[in-house]
């Protein structure tokens, strides 16, 4: 039964225009997909290569010709699957699918870690093309692991900051702890976060001392995308379809959840250690 399907819900197979290293051990790959282009900055694809299961991941650029990508960091079967592929080879495709960011204010903090950056970057780009001036932290564990670092500066200049575990590049420690010496020193009207749960939480603490709402993207098991299996439960909400990204309201509301605890595959809670 598969008519009561939308377009975005039905797989539908592209090719791979563009294989790319985008950092050390992170792979961009880059299709051209209409629906895709129709995406907003923080929603996400289920992609699927036929010798592992489906994966979500983060539109990381959305061209208005049709241009986009992913970025994929090989953490597991699937996702070796997908960082083993070349141009021309073919992967199936769910989606966009979720909630994504929701540009406000006029003095926006983004904040990313890791493959983080891959969700903020479209969402910096449209902050640009509305005249705003955001200010980003890029947060990786050292330099060759700063993701997107060449086309964050080309499109931010002075207002990239970079924070690295080991201080082989800009603030020496983590992103978290950046963004939480920024918001004393300056003013920001809402902050926007991506990457490991225990950065993001962190991120989140300083921001409801400072009284900054915040939208982050959290990540968790997805296999429907719909909203229906249950597997990316988060207290009252289901990651695929009320997230990605999450409101400071709806975060207070998943305290006891949101950086202490997550369901693996098989729904068992396990600790959130990343």
């Amino acid at each position: 039964m598969l008519g009561w399907r939308t377009e975005a819900e039905a797989m539908r197979v592209v090719k791979l225009t563009k294989v790319k290293d985008e950092a050390r051990g992170m792979r961009g790959l880059h299709f051209e997909d209409e629906r895709c282009s129709e995406g907003t900055p923080g929603q996400y694809v289920m992609i699927w290569n036929p010798a592992a299961e489906e994966v979500p991941m983060s539109l990381a650029s959305i061209g208005e010709d049709g241009r986009v990508s992913v970025v994929v960091r090989p953490v597991g079967e699937s996702t070796e699957a997908l960082c083993g592929m070349s141009a021309g080879d073919k992967i199936g495709l769910r989606g966009p699918f979720g909630n994504g960011y929701t540009v406000q204010g006029s003095s926006p903090l983004l904040v990313a870690g890791g493959t983080g950056a891959a969700s903020l970057k479209p969402l910096a780009e449209e902050m640009i093309a509305k005249g705003l001036k955001p200010t980003f932290i890029l947060g990786a564990r050292d330099k060759d692991q700063l993701l997107l670092k060449e086309r964050l500066e080309s499109l931010l200049e002075d207002r990239l900051l970079t924070a690295t575990d080991d201080g082989s590049h800009g603030y020496r420690g983590y992103a978290s702890t950046y963004a939480k010496q920024l918001m004393s020193e300056q003013k920001f009207d809402m902050v926007y976060t991506c990457g490991p749960e225990i950065m993001m939480a962190a991120v989140f603490q300083a921001a409801e001392k400072h009284g900054v709402p915040m939208q982050a993207s959290l990540d968790r098991y997805i296999k429907c995308a719909v909203g229906l299996c249950g597997s990316c439960g988060l207290g009252p909400y289901r990651v695929c379809k009320d997230g990605p990204v999450f409101s400071s309201e709806q975060l207070r509301e998943v305290q006891d959840e949101f950086g202490k605890k997550r369901m693996d595959p098989s729904g068992r809670a396990v600790r959130v250690d990343h």
